[in-house]
């Protein structure tokens, strides 16, 4: 059966969530699907209407975690399992493998990167950074979801930004020889006609207002024959 919450218990469970900023993302709500029986908007409008208004709280909240070894990993050599069913993780190993090999993706440019470590000991709250790309000019953090994902668009949006918060990007720009001063951005990095891509399309102005305020630019991600095109 879907999920009927009223509008003042969805707002309570965002002051719940609240308490610890860094986890906002990771919190069930966040998922939600379908819209709520009293106010009649999806209920990701109405907690992304609640993080508009309490924006400096949430984007204030997120502490920054100071990695002392580096960013870059040096086990990472794009190895996979084809049969593994890890389907983000086996997209972000086969796309990092074709721009090793001269591929550049419009839009974000090549992948520098896949799973990209955010903690500095076991016990830090952090999770990993999908993809790290540059264009030249733009170092992005990338938050991929698989084509079938049950994540909504919100989730996608505060996950990748809340890695961009978590990261320190003076220290990730030296660890990848980027330009000092270079601008890190985070961006959902969603498959066509996935359920976050369908949200994006939608008439959600709470979503598209918070998504401009943490200038968070979507990316769109369809296969193609032997790899993948941006849009």
């Amino acid at each position: 059966m879907p999920i009927q919450y009223d509008k003042n218990t969805v707002l309570e469970m965002c002051d719940e969530a609240m308490k610890n900023p860094a986890l906002f993302y990771a919190q069930n709500l966040v998922n939600y699907q379908g819209i709520c029986p009293d106010a009649q908007v999806p209920y990701t409008e109405i907690i992304a209407k609640y993080l508009i208004e309490h924006l400096a709280e949430f984007t204030d909240g997120i502490p920054k975690i100071r990695r002392s070894a580096s960013y870059r990993t040096s086990t990472h050599k794009g190895e996979f399992d084809p049969n593994s069913n890890r389907i983000e993780e086996l997209t972000a190993m086969k796309m990092f493998n074709l721009c090793q090999t001269g591929e550049r993706y419009a839009k974000v440019g090549k992948i520098l990167d896949y799973q990209v470590p955010l903690k500095n000991k076991q016990s830090d709250q952090a999770g990993k950074i999908d993809l790290l790309a540059y264009d030249g000019s733009i170092l992005r953090v990338l938050e991929l979801k698989k084509p079938d994902t049950q994540e909504t668009m919100l989730r996608c949006v505060l996950e990748g930004y809340t890695y961009l918060r978590t990261v320190d990007t003076v220290k990730l720009t030296e660890d990848f020889n980027i330009p000092a001063n270079t601008p890190v951005k985070a961006s959902p990095f969603v498959f066509e006609n996935s359920l976050p891509h369908q949200e994006y399309l939608d008439q959600r102005p709470n979503l598209k207002k918070l998504m401009g305020l943490l200038d968070s630019e979507p990316f769109f991600i369809r296969e193609v024959s032997g790899g993948y095109e941006v849009f």
